[in-house]
């Protein structure tokens, strides 16, 4: 009894005495622990409603699901060691590894984590399509997966997904957080509150979360994953995480050197740190790291295809000449400090595999444009009524700039600003019929992007309510193809429809921007936007 009860005083000073660690910022030599930042707060750590962008890098830490993607985008091994697809397209079989475990918790027996098996992952991807959990995360499987017994463990290392139709982006979709793998009795234990007791597979496991304060994470000592060396990851002791929501005082705090590392390119501070070419303002660059690569972001202006309030945007010559009036690389120079690509290449961006630069979409020409707008029937834009351009505040600069460029072909543009929020349902609604938008990628396959243009998708994503009965033919034949390398040939057919039909006008592809102190190395590059620590290091 008398040791119980000193374990029980010495427990609280431990985890007092990690917290304190977290916090040390004497000496970098002696410190293991990353510290970074989450300026847009975290919900929920359980991966089932890993719909915002704080749970999937806390979970990204936490857990681990069957397959994941590499810094070049393409699905790799995680738990599953390898896979097999049918012939039909129908039945995905994964070989599991069988060393990988649970966190520690006191409900496995002797209060260690037991090992993953198959049947975990049938729970785990079943409480994404039960409506009692009701997590965000249905829109995967629903609709996709059999009816009947959609996931099925033969055995301890032996799991199958069984679709209803081929879906070529299956793979792809498993490698969002919300695939996770869960063990059965932690989230029957906590229910809802597994939220903020997470329980996982992966690289570090959770300490303490005080909401909107503190998120303390450690080492896990019994992770499965290594390095090309076989060194065992993490390399790391331990991560902690603060809630600083202006991002001004964010970038305070990083360039203290009270923050390893930051990312994103704010307004109050971008031109402290880049150059209008996008590179490092010269006193940063003896002071820490920067990168930028591609982000699965394509940013567009949308054209209702269903319902217009400018009788001229219905004739795709007034479309097209609108796509070359519009001076993309000059945008990105003046307005992004060179942060991002200009999209001369459809709607699928450049951080994607199947991207390809020989699919030619709209570049600047001016004498182009005007000359479309004469076959058009409307000379410098004599006859066009008056268009208004509906966007939300945050992207007034770059809207003003589109409108002062069609105004050089005669297009006179009205900007109606409105908040992000209802002007998602505005879209939605086919309320607007020419707005700016943005498609961020919800899982790393072309098709993410080429959704948004077929006609039986409502709208969200098909926002422009576009109709081509050439294109949902191609369309339908693209997710049933198994073949990686005839699936993507079709995906380029489809980014060529869009060029030509140009029912929204892409604007650029965006980039992902970090910045790290020069202690900082392995952190793995990837487009989605994920900080991903296993592999990293503090020199």
């Amino acid at each position: 009894m008398q040791q119980k009860k000193y374990f029980g005083l010495l427990f609280p000073l431990l985890i007092l005495v990690f917290i304190v660690s977290c916090n040390n910022n004497t000496s970098n030599k002696k410190r293991n622990v990353f510290r970074m930042n989450f300026n847009f707060g975290l919900s929920s750590m359980d991966p089932a409603f890993a719909k915002d962008q704080g749970t999937m890098w806390a979970d990204v830490q936490l857990f681990n699901g069957l397959v994941q993607i590499d810094s070049n985008m393409n699905v790799i091994p995680c738990i599953a060691k390898n896979w097999k697809i049918t012939n039909d397209g129908l039945t995905y079989e994964f070989n599991l590894r069988n060393d990988v475990f649970f966190h520690d918790h006191e409900k496995f027996t002797n209060g260690k984590g037991r090992k993953v098996v198959a049947q975990d992952f049938v729970y785990s991807l079943n409480r994404l399509i039960d409506s009692t959990v009701a997590s965000t995360g249905g829109w995967l499987f629903n609709g996709k997966v059999a009816k009947e017994n959609p996931f099925e463990a033969t055995n301890d290392t032996t799991f199958i997904i069984h679709l209803q139709n081929p879906f070529k982006p299956m793979l792809g979709l498993l490698t969002l957080q919300y695939c996770s793998v869960v063990p059965k009795e932690i989230v029957d234990f906590y229910g809802k509150d597994f939220r903020s007791n997470p329980v996982g597979t992966g690289p570090f496991k959770l300490v303490r979360w005080e909401e909107n304060n503190v998120l303390v994470l450690k080492k896990n000592d019994n992770y499965f994953e290594t390095d090309a060396q076989g060194n065992k990851l993490p390399y790391l002791d331990g991560v902690r995480i603060s809630f600083i929501a202006d991002r001004g005082a964010e970038f305070l705090e990083f360039s203290q050197g009270k923050l390893d590392f930051m990312t994103g390119l704010d307004i109050s501070y971008k031109d402290k740190l880049l150059t209008t070419t996008g590179e490092l303002q010269p006193e940063w660059k003896s002071k820490i790291n920067f990168e930028k690569m591609p982000f699965l972001n394509t940013e567009y202006l949308g054209i209702s295809m269903a319902k217009q309030d400018c009788e001229a945007l219905k004739n795709k010559k007034v479309r097209q000449a609108i796509n070359y009036a519009i001076d993309r690389k000059k945008m990105i120079s003046y307005l992004r400090n060179g942060v991002g690509v200009a999209a001369e290449n459809g709607m699928i961006p450049n951080g994607l595999p199947c991207f390809d630069a020989n699919v030619k979409g709209y570049t600047y020409d001016v004498e182009k444009a005007k000359k479309l707008l004469i076959e058009a029937g409307y000379p410098n834009g004599k006859g066009i009524s008056e268009i208004k351009i509906y966007s939300n505040p945050t992207y007034s600069d770059l809207i003003t700039n589109i409108a002062n460029e069609l105004a050089s072909i005669g297009i006179v543009c009205k900007i109606e600003n409105t908040p992000a929020t209802f002007l998602r349902e505005a879209m939605r609604k086919n309320e607007v019929g020419f707005f700016r938008a943005s498609w961020i990628g919800d899982y790393p396959d072309g098709e993410n992007y080429l959704a948004l243009f077929y006609s039986k998708n409502g709208a969200p994503p098909n926002y422009t309510y576009f109709k081509n009965t050439q294109y949902d033919k191609i369309y339908e034949q693209a997710i049933k193809e198994t073949n990686a390398e005839k699936a993507t040939a079709l995906y380029h057919q489809l980014d060529k429809i869009i060029i030509e039909e140009a029912p929204v006008v892409p604007l650029f592809y965006d980039e992902l921007t970090r910045f790290s102190h020069k202690n900082v190395s392995g952190l793995t590059k990837n487009s989605m936007n994920l900080v991903i620590l296993k592999n990293a290091k503090l020199n």
